[in-house]
C-alpha cells in the first residue's frame, strides 16, 4: 500500500504554489499601506485561523486556491467570485456591535471594519494608490511565483546535480545513415560541425533540424578521434513542447540509458535554475500561443483532479519529481494569471494601466459588465479542463 505522504502531494503542490502567489499580493499591499483584513489559503468559510494585527490568516473550508481580500470598491463582487467567507460587512464602516457572522475571536472593538466599528481609511483603499502601487499589488504574485520557481529550479540542481546523458552510442540502425558511415557502439561524440557536444540533447538539438544535406560528426573510439560526414534522413515528429508535427533529421542512433550527474556549486545552480525558468517560460507562452493559433489542441488542458494524478505519480517517483513538478506548476500560474482576461491580475493590470490613459475611473456599469466576461471566460476554462480530466482519467 502506498504511503499516505504520496496523497498528501496534491495538497503540498496546490498549497505551496497558491500560497506563494497570495503572499506575494499580500506583501505588495503591506509595504503601500493597503488594508488586508484577510489572507485565506482556499476558499469558502473560515475553517480555522488566527488574527493577528489587522489581518486573519486563514485557512477555509476548500483547501483548493486562495484570496487575500484588500479595500477595495469591488470587495464585495471579488469575495463572492472567490467564495469568501460571510464576513462581508461594508468596509466604509462597520456595526458597532459585532455581527453575529463575525467569531468572537475576530472582534475589536477599536478595530477597523469588518472585525472593528471603525472605518477604513481612505489613504488605504486600492483605488486610492497610485497606478504604479496598484500594479505592483497585482503583479507581485506572479513574480513570486517566478521567484519560487527560481529557487525550487536552483535548489534541484544544488542538491542532485545536473544531470545528462553522455552522447555514447549504444547501438546503429542497421542500414541507417550512422551505420552507413560506420559508427559504432561505443563511440562517443564529442562535436557536430565544430560545435563541441557532451551530451545526447545537444547531439539532438544540433541533427533534428538539418533536413537537407550533411552534418560532420567528430566522434572518440578508444584512442582515436575519427571524423564522419552524415546526411540525415528526413523522419516525421512531434514538436516536444506543442506536439506538433514536424520534419527533423535523424541518422539512426541508440543510445545508452545511463544519466550522470554532474555535482554543481551553488553559483552555478542558480544561474542554471535561472536559465530552466526562462526555458520553461519560452515553453508555456509557446504552447498559450498554439492554443491561440489552432497548432494545440484544448483537448491537451488538464485540471485539479489531472494535476492531482501527476502529483501522486511524482511523488512516487521521488522529492526530486515532485519539486520540479511544483516549479513546473508555479511557472505556469505565473504566466496564465498575465493573460488579459478580467478577475485575472493581467486583465486588473490592463484595466488599471487603461484609467491611467483615459484619465478617470471607468463607470460601474462598465466595470461590472467586464467583470462577468472575466467570470464566463474562466468559467468556461474550468468546465473544459474539468471535463478533460474525467474523459483522461476514464480513458486512460
Amino acid at each position: 500500500m502506498a504511503s499516505l505522504s504520496v496523497y498528501i502531494a496534491p495538497l503540498l503542490v496546490f498549497g505551496l504554489v497558491v500560497f506563494v502567489h497570495e503572499l506575494g499580493h499580500f506583501m505588495a499591499a503591506k509595504l503601500t499601506g493597503v488594508y488586508a483584513p484577510v489572507f485565506s489559503l482556499g476558499w469558502g468559510r473560515r475553517f480555522f485561523g488566527w488574527k493577528r494585527g489587522e489581518t486573519d490568516y486563514r485557512v477555509s473550508i476548500f483547501p483548493i486556491g486562495g484570496y487575500v481580500r484588500m479595500a477595495s470598491r469591488d470587495d464585495e463582487a471579488l469575495a463572492g467570485i472567490e467564495g469568501a467567507s460571510t464576513e462581508r460587512g461594508s468596509l466604509d464602516g462597520g456595526a458597532p456591535q459585532r455581527p453575529p457572522e463575525v467569531p468572537e475571536s475576530l472582534w475589536d472593538p477599536t478595530g477597523l471594519a469588518p472585525f472593528g466599528p471603525k472605518a477604513v481609511p481612505a489613504d488605504r483603499w486600492v483605488e486610492n494608490k497610485s497606478t504604479s502601487a496598484r500594479v505592483f499589488i497585482l503583479s507581485a504574485g506572479v513574480i513570486m511565483n517566478i521567484l519560487l520557481t527560481i529557487v525550487v529550479s536552483s535548489g534541484i540542481y544544488y542538491r542532485y546535480g545536473n544531470p545528462y546523458l553522455p552522447a555514447v552510442i549504444d547501438s546503429v540502425v542497421p542500414g541507417a545513415p550512422a551505420a552507413l558511415a560506420g559508427l559504432q557502439s561505443g563511440d562517443r561524440i564529442t562535436a557536430i560541425n565544430g560545435e563541441k557536444v557532451r551530451s545526447w540533447d545537444q547531439v539532438l538539438d544540433r541533427v533534428s533540424p538539418i533536413t537537407s544535406g550533411s552534418v560532420a560528426l567528430d566522434v572518440v573510439r578508444g584512442p582515436d578521434t575519427l571524423r564522419r560526414e552524415i546526411t540525415p534522413q528526413l523522419a516525421e515528429s512531434t514538436d516536444p513542447v506543442t506536439g506538433a508535427p514536424r520534419k527533423v533529421g535523424r541518422v539512426g542512433i541508440m543510445v545508452r540509458d545511463s544519466v550522470v550527474r554532474e555535482p554543481v556549486a551553488l553559483g552555478a545552480a542558480v544561474t542554471s535554475g535561472t536559465r530552466a525558468t526562462w526555458t520553461m517560460a519560452r515553453n508555456v507562452v509557446q504552447v498559450l500561443g498554439g492554443l491561440i493559433s489552432g497548432e494545440v489542441s484544448a483537448k491537451n488542458l488538464g485540471g485539479p483532479i489531472q494535476i492531482a494524478r501527476t502529483s501522486v505519480q511524482a511523488a512516487r517517483n521521488g522529492a526530486e519529481t515532485l519539486w520540479s513538478l511544483i516549479a513546473f506548476l508555479s511557472l505556469n500560474i505565473a504566466i496564465l494569471n498575465l493573460v488579459p482576461i478580467p478577475v485575472l491580475d493581467g486583465g486588473q493590470i490592463l484595466m488599471v494601466l487603461a484609467e491611467r490613459i483615459k484619465g478617470s475611473e471607468f463607470s460601474m456599469r462598465t466595470r461590472e459588465a467586464v467583470a462577468r466576461v472575466g467570470v464566463l471566460a474562466v468559467l468556461a476554462l474550468i468546465l473544459l479542463v474539468t471535463f478533460n480530466d474525467v474523459r483522461s482519467f476514464f480513458t486512460r
